[in-house]
């Protein structure tokens, strides 16, 4: 397969291949990782992939004209929900159910692409479950998740996990360097030390969130510190500040948090995080909670995450950040 555009990952794209040249590919995956783990970049590829006219060992080309329409997302058998971020009802899927068993406008697949897909809500992954299970042979299904573990055991037992991982600095600053030529050495090499292996949060710092990025970076550097310290009247007035931040805000803060936990976690399995910057924060942490704490908090703080992209108000979401944290 051409899975030059996803940066990293090389296990993943080794499965692939061996995938693809054996008995092809699936008609059904979960794509796991964090915002800006590279989802959508491997989606379009997979999609491409599966409507590609090119002979199976050269999918997708990437040049006959069903690998450019998917490029271009205008391919009529690629079709995509979820896009938007809010909860996916059960509606939606069966519309998405009814469609499914139209055939194909061009291609011998159709594609549906499910983004978010940790917003469907129970009935609908039911629903989902059925398609997966019952579907016409030409339907193929992706659906984009940041925690394969928000969806259905019954769900997960019906498609390939594929989980993408974090890049590395140097494959942040050299996928950087072909992205944005314009920019400086210094900048890029900043970007790669700052992103925490997320490409696309790589590209939200040179495309001018810098001033928003060192804010969510600060906040989650204090509100680890007092978690980790017991001060439950100064975690308190932290959580109240975030009242005032919208959903995607706080979603990038409990991702940037998340992050700092992991360091935290590296630090105390002997390892050192990168860059040097974050050490001192990571050791801090690590000196003040268990590595059983701090899994515990990572969790809950991905459990709130995901949260944020429901219906629910940040005063909530901030009110129960602040009770999870202190009752580690």
């Amino acid at each position: 397969m051409e899975l030059s555009q996803l940066i990293g990952n090389e296990a993943l794209k080794r499965q692939l291949n061996l995938q693809a040249g054996r008995r092809g590919l699936s008609h059904a995956y979960i794509l796991s990782g964090p915002a800006g783990s590279g989802k959508r970049t491997l989606a379009g590829i997979l999609a491409a992939a599966l409507v590609c006219a090119a002979p199976e060992e050269r999918r997708p080309c990437l040049a006959c004209a069903a690998c450019r329409k998917a490029a271009g997302g205008i391919h009529p058998d690629i079709v995509r929900i979820g896009e938007d971020g809010k909860e996916i009802p059960v509606s939606q899927v069966r519309a998405l159910r009814s469609d499914a068993y139209i055939r194909p406008n061009e291609a011998r697949r159709k594609v549906y692409v499910v983004e978010n897909a940790h917003n469907l809500n129970p009935s609908a992954q039911n629903a989902m479950l059925k398609l997966l299970e019952e579907g016409p042979a030409y339907g193929a299904f992706l659906l984009l998740t940041e925690n394969a573990s928000a969806l259905l055991e019954t769900v997960r037992s019906r498609c390939e996990v594929l989980s993408l991982s974090p890049v590395t600095p140097a494959e942040a600053e050299g996928w950087l360097a072909e992205q944005f030529p314009k920019s400086t050495p210094q900048e890029r090499r900043q970007a790669a030390e700052q992103c925490g292996g997320l490409l696309g949060r790589a590209k939200g710092l040179l495309e001018g969130g810098e001033e928003a990025g060192q804010t969510v970076r600060e906040t989650a550097q204090a509100l680890l510190a007092r978690i980790a310290g017991g001060d439950e009247l100064r975690l308190l007035e932290l959580c109240v500040t975030l009242e005032k931040w919208d959903r995607a805000d706080l979603s990038a803060l409990l991702e940037e948090t998340v992050l700092q936990v992991r360091d935290a976690l590296l630090w105390g399995a002997g390892a050192r995080p990168e860059p040097a910057r974050r050490r001192e924060e990571a050791k801090a942490a690590a000196q003040a909670l268990s590595p059983r704490q701090l899994s515990q908090l990572a969790d809950k703080l991905e459990q709130l995450r995901s949260a944020c992209g429901f219906n629910v108000g940040t005063g909530h979401l901030a009110g129960w950040l602040c009770a999870a944290a202190s009752s580690l």
